[in-house]
């Protein structure tokens, strides 16, 4: 595969984990959750609202 993917489905968990402090949310738990989902994480994220 091409190492790019990698580094940019690594990027999107990375901004994905800052968004989700940036909502009160557990920032790790959602590292680990974008790696699995990757932008269907970042949908849900998104739509949710700040705690």
């Amino acid at each position: 595969m091409d190492e790019g993917y990698f580094v940019g489905w690594g990027t999107l968990a990375l901004i994905n984990a800052v968004l989700a402090q940036g909502k009160n949310r557990t920032g790790f738990n959602w590292f680990l959750l974008s790696l699995l989902l990757g932008p269907v994480a970042t949908f849900f994220l998104a739509l949710s609202e700040k705690r």
